[in-house]
């Protein structure tokens, strides 16, 4: 095997050579369109959005800050833009049914234009028909209309008045009606003549007030008859004269709208009602004629025009993105007001919900505030299967509520919907609502990253324009481009790629431009960038600072020189508020005489996680298949992280205890200036491990601090080498030789490192060189082996003893 070598400075950070760009700052750039290497996404979102077919709704997915609202904002505009404009969406009062509010779709601007013609419709509409019941010639007909009846009835009881006083009865009206009373000689007689009278007269008096009598209950019953054709014929004159002024106001409305028929039936409901209320009005007495204004305006109500959605100012389809995606919000809601201690509606209250705004065009919601609404992503889904938008409130459509709401007739929906989310939401979704994959058949995944080319590196300048631009920022000149190319790649984490989480970039950007108006400078450049990366580090740098303080006190345990074996330095990153830290962590291991058990410290005090537990089964079984192939594994061991308070997870510790397992086994000393990373798989191989950068850095702040000795260093996975874009003192450290990274393939390489001690390769004949690791490995369980044989074999022969000494054998 050969001599591990320290990887080269040249390795460690992936520079851009400003000279590759040929602009001088991002002001003489062209802006990007802004959908850098998301080519797949782009041509996701506009398969959905062209698909007219049901369930072609588009879910948008990708990591936060990478850009989905802007690039799907801007698809969206491009395509509403040349797409017609959609109806507006009215309410009108349904005269038949008055809970069922009707729908009425107009050309975009006219509902606003009927709006207002019925608006000033109202306003006249009072004074015009008091004007017109006021005429002179209308209450002179009416008047002389209820004269004729008046005296039609004063006539007719006249004459009978007169009949029956020829036969000296007399007609008396009373506090209690009509009473006939017999007369002589013109007075009328009083009880006791009546009663001094003969027999016989008497029951002629009273044979003649009965025939009387019939004839007066003949003549009343006719009354009610005579008023009711006075009350038609009065009726009569006021439709007469009402009738040309309510056409007189409505004549405005129906020439302006003479195209659109449901308007024009709308208006003939509108004329047929003021005339059946304003005729009923006049009926009622004086008293009653002062009537309440708010009722007065509930009369009027009826005749507006709720214009729920407006489009007089719209250009091309609607593109709605809704904020807060409640269930009412989403779908609309009827408000209601408390009148008189009961709460009531109408149709007016009726408020639209981003469905209806959006319909005929797009409607963008976040899938995450979507999800946490009540109701809201049900109430959604119903519209969408059901290509209607109907409002009715969350309770109601639950069955749940007893109050007397509107029932407002449906509106057709013709929208695309965009949900925006992470991929967890997504795939969460997918595998647990069975509709979702039959609504949102469209997924645009936005990719993390693209390949760090040169073309893509001059994209990438036009991308740092583009939002250089749209945050009104200082120009950026061609060293601070290159600057931001490399923190491009370390967010990618990955030296050949980019990020593409334009988020992280334009706050980056902006602070660089503080940086640079400190100055007063014209343009933002290279030392402007890395002043705003330092005193991002000093802001967040709490959490490692006391880490390193804790272990430069020796209140965590940790050596950056000597050797032990059974002791390693393990790496571990922690994320806190989005930034990410590394720190070594004291890996140990012990071994002794056993039946093949590796004791995860961390699992049985259920601080291992599922992974970092997999890691320790992986290292187990490598153990086996290498060294126990033809003998039982006659050991017992125990790994942990020691000063370990907090849940261990992942595998990337893996390799760090394999190495420090060999070392107790072997008692071969690791130097302790190393740490380590990296996971292992059954055969020995150093697997690709994440946050490489900031657990190397977070090494090299510690020994920096105790103070470099040119023989510290880390042992990463050679498959980690692409990935690395080290601040620049940890590469000018490494270009010094203070300080160094060494890649390994296999645990042999990485115990070779850590001990120098040759790890030892079997020749053609299986056998192993003498004075190497794996030589070491091996001596040691055969003694092991032997010795736990030889352990069973002596409880044998005791136990065989004692069962001949019980038996008298």
């Amino acid at each position: 095997m050969a001599e591990p070598v320290a990887l080269p400075a040249s390795a460690l950070r992936t520079y851009c050579d400003p000279a590759c760009f040929t602009f001088d700052t991002t002001e003489s750039l062209a802006d990007h369109a802004g959908d850098l290497g998301q080519a797949r996404a782009v041509e996701a979102i506009q398969f959905g959005l062209a698909m007219g077919h049901s369930g072609y709704h588009v879910f948008v997915l990708g990591e936060p800050g990478s850009g989905k609202h802007a690039t799907t904002f801007r698809l969206l505009r491009e395509r509403a833009a040349s797409e017609p404009v959609p109806p507006d969406l009215c309410y009108l009062h349904n005269f038949d049914e008055a809970l069922k509010p009707k729908l009425l779709t107009l050309p975009a601007g006219r509902g606003a234009a009927l709006r207002a013609h019925m608006q000033t419709f109202i306003r006249e509409l009072g004074p015009a028909l008091g004007a017109a019941l006021d005429s002179d010639a209308h209450t002179e007909r009416v008047e002389a209309l209820q004269t004729a009846h008046k005296a039609r009835e004063e006539g007719a009881l006249k004459e009978l008045s007169e009949g029956c006083a020829a036969e000296s009865i007399s007609l008396l009206q009373t506090p209690e009606g009509f009473v006939f009373a017999p007369t002589r000689e013109g007075e009328v007689m009083s009880p006791e003549a009546f009663e001094a009278l003969p027999e016989a007269e008497r029951n002629a008096i009273e044979a003649r007030v009965t025939a009387w009598s019939e004839k007066l209950e003949d003549l009343l019953n006719d009354f009610p008859g005579w008023r009711k054709a006075v009350r038609e014929s009065i009726e009569r004159a006021e439709t007469e004269v009402l009738g040309p002024a309510v056409s007189h106001l409505l004549r405005e409305v129906r020439e302006a709208h003479a195209d659109l028929p449901e308007v024009l039936a709308f208006l003939d409901a509108v004329h047929k009602n003021v005339l059946d209320s304003a005729i009923k009005g006049t009926m009622l007495e004086e008293e009653d004629e002062d009537i309440a204004e708010p009722e007065e305006a509930s009369r009027y109500q009826r005749y507006q025009v709720k214009l729920l959605v407006d489009h007089s100012a719209s250009q091309g389809a609607p593109v709605v993105f809704e904020n807060n995606p409640g269930y009412g919000n989403l779908i609309g809601r009827i408000e209601h007001v408390v009148q008189q201690g009961n709460q009531v509606t109408h149709f007016n209250l009726i408020r639209a919900g981003a469905l209806h705004r959006a319909n005929g065009g797009y409607l963008v919601v976040d899938a995450e505030r979507l999800l946490t609404q009540p109701y809201a992503w049900e109430g959604l889904k119903r519209c969408l299967r059901a290509g209607e938008i109907r409002i009715e409130p969350p309770a109601e459509a639950q069955g749940w509520s007893g109050t007397l709401t509107l029932e407002p007739e449906a509106v057709p929906s013709a929208l695309k919907v965009v949900l925006i989310g992470d991929r967890d939401i997504y795939y969460l979704l997918m595998d647990n609502d069975p509709e979702f994959a039959d609504l949102f058949k469209v997924a645009a995944d936005f990719d993390d990253d693209l390949p760090r080319t040169p073309a893509n590196e001059c994209e990438y300048a036009r991308l740092m324009a583009l939002l250089v631009r749209s945050a009104k920022l200082l120009p950026i000149d061609r060293s601070g481009v290159a600057r931001l190319v490399e923190e491009g790649a370390r967010l990618a984490e990955d030296a050949g790629r980019l990020s593409l989480n334009t988020r992280a970039l334009s706050d980056l950007m902006r602070e660089a431009d503080h940086q640079a108006r400190l100055k007063g400078l014209a343009a933002t450049g290279r030392a402007e960038v890395e002043a705003a990366l330092a005193a991002r580090a000093r802001r967040c740098n709490r959490y490692p600072t006391r880490v390193r303080e804790s272990i430069l006190d020796g209140t965590t345990l940790i050596s950056t020189d000597g050797e032990r074996a059974g002791q390693i330095n393990g790496l571990v990153v922690v994320e806190l508020a989005g930034e990410r830290f590394g720190h070594p962590v004291r890996i140990t291991a012990t071994v002794r005489m056993g039946e093949g058990d590796v004791v995860d410290i961390e699992r049985e005090t259920e601080l291992g996680g599922a992974i970092h537990s997999k890691g320790v089964l992986i290292l187990s079984a490598f153990l086996a298949a290498r060294y126990a192939r033809h003998q039982p594994m006659s050991l017992s061991a125990s790994l942990v992280f020691e000063q370990s308070y907090a849940p261990v997870e992942g595998d990337s510790a893996s390799l760090a205890e394999l190495c420090a397992l060999l070392s107790a086994l072997t008692q071969i000393p690791i130097q302790q200036r190393f740490a380590i990373t990296g996971s292992v798989n059954q055969f020995g191989e150093v697997q690709v491990i994440g946050g490489v950068n900031e657990k190397i850095e977070g090494f090299y702040d510690l020994c920096m601090a105790r103070g470099l000795d040119g023989g510290h260093g880390v042992v990463i996975p050679a498959a980690s080498v692409r990935h690395l874009m080290l601040r620049e003192d940890v590469v000018q450290a490494a270009a010094a030789g203070r300080f160094h990274i060494y890649a390994v393939k296999t645990v042999d390489e990485a115990m070779s490192v850590l001990t120098g001690v040759a790890a030892g390769e079997p020749d053609s004949k299986g056998v192993i060189p003498k004075g190497t690791l794996n030589h070491k490995v091996a001596t040691v369980l055969a003694e092991m082996t032997a010795a736990r044989h030889a352990h069973s074999d002596a409880e044998g022969s005791a136990g065989s003893r004692q069962h001949r000494r019980r038996h008298g054998v």
